[in-house]
């Protein structure tokens, strides 16, 4: 049944996306989470905004890849001394 559900789910994503941009249905989801990342400073240009806030993102992701990896290692190392 599961199988059905994801295959079901597949097509509705494919149609979806084959009738409407992608990037105008995610606009807001978009938006939303990339103002997490904006400074508040109001003395800054936008342009600056702009630059710290992609900054900002990056870390943030490369903080999740850094987290990810080390579970990962951990992981394989527990699997190893198990055997």
């Amino acid at each position: 049944m599961a199988n059905y559900h994801r295959t079901a789910g597949r097509i509705g994503g494919y149609v979806l996306r084959a009738t409407h941009d992608p990037m105008e249905y995610t606009s807001a989801a978009r938006r939303t989470f990339l103002s997490r990342f904006l400074p508040d400073d109001p003395s800054l240009t936008p342009e600056e905004r702009q630059r710290r806030a992609e900054a900002a993102l990056k870390a943030h992701m490369l903080r999740l890849a850094h987290k990810s990896a080390k579970k990962r290692r951990r992981t394989a190392a527990r699997q190893e001394a198990a055997q």
